[in-house]
């Protein structure tokens, strides 16, 4: 069996950045994620980074003789490190230097599935790797490591192409991406035309926003057994899940799971999933999941905005959904205006949040009675299907229809309308 593998962590706290031991406990659990012991962590306070190394010189030999007193394999910095910063660290300390950035896409490579997000994390990581060639090169020849952790011969072979080979590479698989986000464009083009409202589950990353969508799949669409993959871990789910949700009164809406955020989100990975994140951007309605076990959830409602912004998304009417809300001492559910209170793993606040989501995207349904001539059944089927119908009555002229529509249903059937 292979030894796990122990890391040795390093921040650097510039100018008493108030998030940054929430960063580090962030490093933490992402060395977790990726099956590394954490061994020790070691913390400088400076006013500038050192150009050469990150950390002050003095820095380093404390860091040196960590590695060797706790015989430590790996030494993760909390930022992402220019090729030269981690050429002069690995000779320095003489051990193996990652950074926080190539830690993230060791994740997103272990866990992504479809062959979008495949594509995704490889074009990121190529991205990553082609400034730090040379650096990563003569690393290799010391440790026989790979590029992050994972497929340690394959980093070998991965870096002797050269770099023609890899931006040759980054865009045969941009062309592979192009072609599955235009699939994914023409599906959202039909599900325009269709009218269906588009709502997107967004946070943090393991906030549970693939439990909420599994408990609405399970309460309004139970046979169809459309559930997602959910586990208490960092970046479960880096695939965009689209389900229908079909209420009783005929209307119904699309949710979709999206990937989950982190601070520092390497600008790579942004840039790669990109495509997918389009799906949130055109949504009617974000459902922003909140972990409000966390005693920093604050935090990562902002580092969740941030992220949202930086990728454009911007003036969606969102509902704040407080997930694990059972751990803390208060009655759930709670609907305070558009924030709920509420626990999906414990299947509590499922029809309230339903009943925010109505609120917000069925604005154009009007209440109507019509009358329509008995010649005429395909309107009558048509309502059946796709309308609310509250009462149906046998006049004289025709069916009389007391029902809730949509205003351009109400429109076009203007004529029958009593």
């Amino acid at each position: 069996m292979e030894q796990r593998e122990k890391a040795i962590l390093v921040g650097v706290n510039l100018n008493h950045q108030p998030d940054f031991d929430y960063s580090m406990e962030e490093l933490r659990n992402l060395t977790d994620a990726c099956d590394i012991e954490v061994g020790g962590e070691i913390v400088q306070n400076l006013q500038r980074i050192n150009k050469s190394h990150y950390v002050g010189t003095g820095k380093i030999d404390e860091i040196r003789a960590l590695v060797e007193m706790l015989d430590a394999n790996v030494v993760i910095f909390n930022d992402e490190l220019s090729p030269s910063q981690i050429r002069n660290l690995e000779a320095d300390i003489d051990c193996k230097v990652i950074d926080r950035t190539i830690l993230i896409l060791d994740i997103f490579a272990e866990r992504a599935r479809t062959k979008e997000a495949q594509l995704q994390v490889e074009v990121a990581q190529l991205q990553y790797m082609l400034p730090r060639l040379v650096g990563l090169r003569a690393s290799l020849g010391r440790q026989g490591g790979g590029s992050g952790l994972k497929n340690r011969g394959a980093g070998e072979t991965k870096l002797e192409l050269d770099r023609r080979k890899i931006e040759a590479k980054i865009t045969a698989l941009n062309k592979e991406l192009e072609v599955l986000v235009a699939h994914r464009k023409t599906q959202r083009k039909q599900r325009k035309k269709n009218n269906v409202p588009v709502v997107s589950l967004v946070g943090y990353t393991n906030a549970g926003k693939s439990t909420i969508m599994n408990a609405l799949v399970e309460k309004f669409n139970p046979l169809e057994n459309k559930q997602v993959f959910e586990k208490d871990m960092l970046f479960a789910t880096l695939e965009t899940s689209v389900r229908n949700i079909s209420l009783a009164d005929q209307k119904s809406f699309l949710l979709t799971d999206t990937v989950g955020f982190v601070s520092k989100l390497p600008h790579h990975l942004v840039k790669a999933f990109r495509s997918t994140l389009e799906e949130v951007a055109e949504s009617d309605l974000l459902i922003h999941v909140v972990d409000y076990s966390n005693p920093n959830y604050e935090q990562l409602i902002n580092i969740t905005n941030e992220t949202l912004k930086d990728i454009g998304i911007e003036n969606i009417p969102t509902i704040y959904a407080y997930n694990k809300s059972d751990l803390k001492d208060m009655q759930i559910p709670t609907v305070r205006g558009e924030d709920i209170f509420l626990s999906a793993k414990q299947r509590i606040g499922m029809d309230e949040l339903v009943g925010l989501i109505r609120k917000e995207i069925f604005t154009d349904y009007i209440k109507c009675e019509m009358l329509i001539p008995y010649d005429k059944g395909g309107i009558i089927s048509y309502f059946n299907e796709y309308a609310h119908v509250i009462n149906t009555s046998y006049e004289e002229t025709g069916t009389k229809l007391i029902l809730e529509c949509k205003k351009s249903d109400y429109e076009k059937h203007q004529e029958y309308i009593i």
